[in-house]
């Protein structure tokens, strides 16, 4: 399956991605649980891992919510 990595996701915005996660610590906490539930994610999906659907698609719902945070952070930053 697909990563949904942010630097896939925003390649215009790698820079500042980089530069947040290391700069901003509201900003490097959200982006560790978003590459968590990612990771998370691709295992249930490649491996096969139990989990039922519903669960499944709170994960993803939740990895959603943090991208589109993570976004806004990322438009509200100096350049």
């Amino acid at each position: 399956m697909l990563s949904h990595d942010m630097h896939q996701e925003f390649p215009n915005l790698a820079e500042k991605i980089d530069a947040l996660a290391r700069t901003n610590s509201h900003f490097s906490h959200l982006y560790d649980q978003y590459n968590g539930l990612d990771a998370e994610i691709i295992k249930v999906e490649e491996d096969g891992t139990p989990m039922d659907d519903f669960s499944f698609e709170n994960l993803k719902k939740k990895r959603l919510r943090l991208k589109d945070e993570l976004y806004q952070i990322l438009k509200e930053a100096h350049p």
